[in-house]
């Protein structure tokens, strides 16, 4: 009950933030149906008690979770779906609006959603007082880290400024997270999202005297710097990572993290592993790409437009990509949920990475930003998930064979068992989650 009225409070602060963008978008008068009047004062007193109600559910499930941003915007997504989508046209006596042209009009509500969940999560975070690991030392690593990327992607001067916000919110938010290369990824792919919708979509027109800009037009327009934050947001965490880990290994004599958390085998055997699921995964995405005839493309790649060359060299591609993955997320599958998790966000991210950057900057061309090309490259998209379905799923039951040497089978399944619970406690669910769910809004995005 105490979990549940933190987060009726933290819910009703959600609802006054998503309230004031239910004002500006006229939507109010929708919500006051509900109880057959049109009036905005009605609407707005609706929407405070769903907010508060949903707010108390989201506070009772959350009661043991460590982090909260990422749980609270994947939470707006689903009431995103569960509410305009899908219970309010039922309460109006309308059929459910599950159809892309709906979908696009209520791209607002989308955002105000996004921004209930963040605020809601931000609220009973400081109600009850979660523990925080912030030092001093680490927003300056952070920032530098944000700094450093910015310039590679070439976002110009305002993008050092935001790279620098960037950095410095990562450490303010999650601190040292302590989490490895490969979730630190992830983590910073979704930290991206949120930035794009911060920056790029709500920010960027409050400055140039565009008000609040939240219509499709507007975020179909600046859909074509969402793959540049994901990939800013990537890039800064991977550099906090690394400069928190040579921190650590400087500055520090405890060598027990070093030694703890023993899972699988050596790392030679996870690379052999890696380029097995790579192949794997590489295997079922030829069949995407011979149905949209890409193998060509990726033939050019060496002066070529066999379609047997582009497959050759998109195996080999896969296997390499296979390889990144086993070196970053090693012990950090522990079921085939997890695996599948880590593995879909991966390949999201080298969707964006690889198809949408690198390989027309390979080809000598500008990367494909623009809401067009993502629409002409969605075949694509849905190829990268899921190759990296198969591959986090197939790496993560070879792993799950070669335990430790020091750890008998029962020991072994018992740390894994207490690894599995400690993540789910975490917010990697959320982090797949929401990254599945931006994929999935792509097309609505672009539409």
């Amino acid at each position: 009950m105490r979990n549940a009225g933190f987060g009726a409070l933290a819910g009703l602060a959600g609802g006054l933030v998503f309230g004031t963008v239910m004002v500006g978008i006229g939507f109010l008068p929708t919500v006051a149906a509900i109880g057959r009047t049109e009036s905005t004062v009605v609407g707005f007193a609706v929407h405070l008690l769903i907010a508060a109600t949903i707010g108390a559910i989201f506070g009772a499930l959350m009661a043991r979770q460590h982090e909260l941003l990422f749980w609270g915007l994947a939470y707006g997504v689903l009431w995103w779906f569960l509410g305009p989508l899908t219970l309010l046209p039922i309460l109006l006596g309308d059929p459910v609006a599950w159809d892309v042209a709906t979908a696009r009009e209520l791209i607002p509500s989308l955002l105000g959603h996004l921004a209930y969940g963040a605020a809601t999560a931000a609220v009973l975070a400081l109600l009850s007082r979660r523990e925080r690991q912030f030092k001093p030392g680490l927003l300056v690593r952070a920032s530098i880290a944000g700094l450093l990327v910015a310039p590679v992607l070439g976002l110009g001067r305002n993008g050092l400024i935001v790279g620098a916000l960037v950095g410095a919110s990562h450490a303010v938010i999650f601190g040292d997270a302590r989490e490895g290369t490969g979730p630190a990824l992830i983590r910073g792919t979704a930290f991206g999202f949120v930035w794009w919708v911060l920056a790029a979509v709500t920010i960027s027109p409050l400055l140039d005297g565009r008000g609040l800009a939240w219509t499709p037009a507007a975020v179909r327009t600046a859909v074509a710097e969402l793959p540049g934050y994901v990939l800013l947001g990537a890039g800064a965490a991977l550099l906090i990572c690394w400069l928190n880990g040579l921190t650590r290994a400087v500055f520090s004599d405890d060598v027990r993290h070093a030694l703890e958390g023993r899972l699988a085998g050596g790392r030679v055997i996870s690379i052999w592993h890696g380029v097995i699921a790579g192949l794997a995964g590489g295997v079922i995405f030829t069949a995407v790409m011979v149905a949209v005839g890409f193998l060509p493309n990726v033939a050019s790649l060496v002066g070529s437009d066999s379609a047997v060359v582009g497959l050759v060299l998109h195996l080999l591609i896969s296997q390499v990509v296979g390889v990144t993955y086993a070196v970053f997320f090693r012990r950090r599958s522990f079921d085939p949920a997890s695996g599948i998790g880590w593995g879909v966000s991966y390949g999201f991210l080298w969707w964006v990475l690889g198809n949408l950057t690198l390989l027309p900057a390979l080809l000598g061309v500008a990367p494909q930003w623009s809401a067009a090309a993502l629409a002409v490259s969605f075949p694509s998209l849905v190829g990268h998930l899921a190759y990296g379905a198969v591959l986090g799923l197939v790496y993560q039951r070879l792993e799950e064979r070669i335990g430790p040497w020091h750890l008998t089978r029962s020991e072994a399944t018992a740390v894994r068992a207490a690894a599995r619970h400690e993540q789910a406690l975490s917010a990697a669910p959320a982090l797949w989650s929401l990254i599945t769910c931006v994929a999935l809004l792509l097309p609505i995005l672009v539409a």
